[in-house]
């Protein structure tokens, strides 16, 4: 299995507010702005693997900015590491008045994919090689916030996470 890079799982997603989209402050819902980062992050880690992907977690979403009625979403997301089934996805999101010319970000997010074979099984994935700086950087943060994820989901103990002892504690 060879390895592949981030921008080969790149996926771009674009939106359109419409009525039915926002809540009564004429403000997309954060719902559904979740339901289509979900969308996204799942092709970007179905890129990737080639397989089909299910959600494992989703790290905190916080809201810079609204994006209004008759505003357009951009979502960009893209892979950041991988582990044995599972993959992290970072994603990038941003508002655009389209009428007064400006974007704006709105927020940005954590998801976790786990790889299935055809018989529903968790399957290996591809390794993921990060060229740019940014990307190594997403890379090397990945094990922390993987670690993270774990010890808040009751799946690690808190001492076996090194790599956030590291972080928190200098020897």
């Amino acid at each position: 299995m060879t390895g592949k890079k981030p921008q080969d799982s790149l996926v771009i997603m674009t939106e359109l507010v419409l009525p039915n989209d926002t809540n009564t402050f004429g403000n997309l819902m954060g719902g559904r702005l979740m339901y289509w980062m979900d969308i996204a992050s799942a092709l970007a880690a179905m890129k990737h693997c080639g397989s089909p992907v299910v959600t494992a977690s989703v790290d905190n979403i916080s809201f810079e900015s609204p994006i209004r009625l008759g505003n357009v979403v951009h979502i960009e997301a893209k892979v950041t590491r991988v582990f044995n089934t599972s993959m992290e996805v970072h994603l990038k999101v941003w508002g655009e008045d389209a009428l007064q010319q400006y974007k704006y970000k709105s927020n940005e997010a954590y998801y976790t994919f786990v790889s299935l074979d055809p018989n529903g099984k968790p399957r290996s994935v591809p390794s993921l090689i990060p060229e740019s700086e940014e990307e190594h950087k997403l890379f090397d943060g990945a094990l922390r916030r993987r670690q993270l994820r774990l010890v808040l989901g009751g799946k690690m103990k808190p001492d076996d996470a090194t790599e956030l002892k590291a972080f928190f504690l200098k020897d």
